[in-house]
Order: structure tokens, then C-alpha cells, then sequence
């Protein structure tokens, strides 16, 4: 197993003003693994998710990035950690090119804010570094690589999901998050994108995916996580999930 941090979650809450989103969850993901969140709309998934990401403050518990703790710090401090959220909808620049959205990814790892990236973006564009991560995530998708000067909007929907991966990988991370990568597309496309995830893995990267596609997602996961109405409710390896019927029929819609 690759070095590095473990992210431990304990006992987590969210609130969204009265509403608990989050209750009491518990959770790790080790250096060199895929995790996946599993459960239905409305189980809490993405709420966790945003929250270790830095963009929603607990109302209870602890989240661990190895030696730094991280519950309570904003989104740019998180970032700044070594994590890189892909969020569900992608979020890209429609009217900004494939490039662009990918230099922004590298820069968003360093400021809490755009504006403060705006002065220095012009001169560091050009640097060795984002050149080769530039070469590094379009090797990877050799797809950008092709339309890096488009606008992203007038990209399909699995090539505007690829992009919101790579505009995450251009800050490096250690720790990616996904919420919800196979929304609105088509299951080889599906397919496309988790196998990408699988190779991140072999090659160091720490993976907590949430995802409704349960069976697609256990697939490529280690480990995996069932929540129900914000609660985790059952944990165990990917085979051990797949495997068991009252897992599969009672919280995760599987025949």
C-alpha cells in the first residue's frame, strides 16, 4: 500500500439550519485505496463529501488528513492539503476553454477565492510545472488533448466530466473526491471513467467516490460505505457489499 495520510472521519454532523444532513458518521480512507459512498438520493452522501472537501462546516466531529485536521477549515485550506473535489454537476467554466478550466484547477489549489488568482495567472501559465502537469493530465485524456482550445460548454457530457477530473488532477492531489461522476451519461462512458479511476489507483492515488451506481462503482472500490437518512449503516470490502443480498436489496436498489 502506498505512504502517505489516512483521511479519518469521526463521528461527523451537518446541519443545514434545522435539517441534519450528517449523523454521527464515521469513516477512513487509507493511502492507495478507492472507497466508495454508497446509497440512495437524499442519504447524506454528497453532504459528507463537500464537508471533508471544506465547503460545509460540521456541527459535530472530527476529520483527520493524516496530522492536520481539517474539519472546520475552508475550502482552499483542504485543497491546500493535498485534496481536490470533483463536484457533482462538474461546475467548469462553460465559456472558458479546455485549458483554461485546466490551469484554473492548478491555481484554485492555492487561493481561497478567484480574484486573488487574477494577478499572477498570466505570468505563471507559461511555467515548466503547468506545462507538465498540462502534459501529464493530457496524456490521460488524450480527448482534451484535441480540444483544448474549445470552449468547454461545447463539450459532451462524458468530455465535461473527464475535464472536471483533470481540472482536479492539475493540482496534484493526494485525496480526489468525486460526487457523482456518472450522472447523464451513457453506461460506456460510465465504464471509461471508473476505469480511469482504477489506474489513478495503481498509480498512488486516494480515491473517496460517492456514487449511485453502486454496482459500477464496487467494481473498481477496495471498500465501500452504505448511508441511509445520513447515517452509515453497513461498511465492508466491495466484494463483501455485492455479495450480500440484504445489502444490495435494502439500501442500494439492487436486484
Amino acid at each position: 500500500m502506498p505512504d502517505g495520510p489516512s483521511l479519518i472521519v469521526r463521528d461527523l454532523s451537518v446541519h443545514y439550519g434545522r435539517v441534519q444532513a450528517v449523523r454521527r458518521a464515521s469513516l477512513e480512507v487509507h493511502p492507495g485505496e478507492i472507497v466508495a459512498l454508497l446509497g440512495a438520493n437524499g442519504a447524506g452522501k454528497s453532504s459528507l463529501l463537500r464537508t471533508v472537501a471544506g465547503l460545509h462546516t460540521p456541527s459535530e466531529g472530527e476529520i483527520h488528513w493524516g496530522a492536520e485536521r481539517l474539519d472546520g477549515l475552508p475550502a482552499h485550506r483542504a485543497a491546500a492539503a493535498g485534496l481536490a473535489l470533483v463536484p457533482e454537476g462538474r461546475q467548469l467554466l462553460a465559456s472558458m476553454t479546455v485549458r483554461d478550466n485546466l490551469l484554473l484547477g492548478a491555481y484554485l489549489h492555492h487561493a481561497g477565492s478567484l480574484g486573488a488568482l487574477l494577478g499572477p495567472v498570466g505570468r505563471v501559465y507559461g511555467s515548466r510545472e503547468m506545462r507538465e502537469r498540462l502534459d501529464g493530465v493530457f496524456a490521460l485524456f488524450p480527448r482534451l488533448a484535441e480540444r483544448q482550445g474549445q470552449v468547454s460548454g461545447s463539450l459532451s457530457g462524458g468530455e465535461q466530466q473527464m475535464l472536471a477530473i483533470a481540472r482536479a488532477l492539475m493540482s496534484s492531489p493526494r485525496l480526489l473526491l468525486l460526487d457523482e461522476p456518472s450522472i447523464g451519461l451513457a453506461p460506456n462512458l460510465v465504464r471509461e471513467i471508473l476505469g480511469l479511476l482504477a489506474r489513478l489507483r495503481e498509480e498512488g492515488l486516494t480515491v473517496l467516490l460517492v456514487e449511485q451506481d453502486a454496482r459500477a462503482a464496487l467494481r473498481i472500490a477496495d471498500r465501500g460505505y452504505v448511508m441511509e437518512t445520513g447515517r452509515i449503516v453497513a461498511e465492508g470490502s466491495a466484494r463483501e457489499i455485492l455479495s450480500s443480498d440484504r445489502l444490495r436489496r435494502a439500501y442500494l436498489g439492487m436486484v
